[in-house]
């Protein structure tokens, strides 16, 4: 049985930091592309940031400079630290653990999601 499981999400006020954590289960962790999402009330779900099995990483525009994404694949876990948040990155944060086949996506997992909110 895959799991994910999101943790260290909560309440900061403006410019604070948070790490979230979200450790795998289930799956073979190394060869898949780890990601970090978020979604706002009323607003789509949005990539965050990600990280392959060779450590590339890649960021949204809003975050670059901000957060950053690491993995540890001996514990099975990826993080996310969030510096300098703004009251615009308040979302559920959920992370996502994608396969590929080639170009194909051949197994895509996604975790329950934890809340982190901005706010003074």
């Amino acid at each position: 049985q895959v799991q994910l499981v999101e943790s260290g999400g909560g309440l900061v006020p403006p410019v604070g930091s948070l790490r979230l954590s979200c450790a795998a289960s289930g799956i073979f962790f190394s060869i898949y592309d780890m990601g970090w999402y978020r979604q706002a009330p009323g607003k789509q779900r949005e990539l965050v940031a990600s990280i392959t099995p060779g450590g590339t990483t890649n960021y949204a525009n809003t975050v670059k400079g901000r957060f950053t994404i690491s993995r540890d694949d001996a514990k099975n876990t990826v993080y996310l630290q969030t510096n300098s948040l703004k009251p615009e990155d308040t979302a559920v944060y959920y992370c996502n653990a994608k396969k590929y086949s080639a170009t194909v996506v051949s197994g895509e997992y996604w975790g329950q999601g934890t809340q982190v909110t901005v706010s003074s």
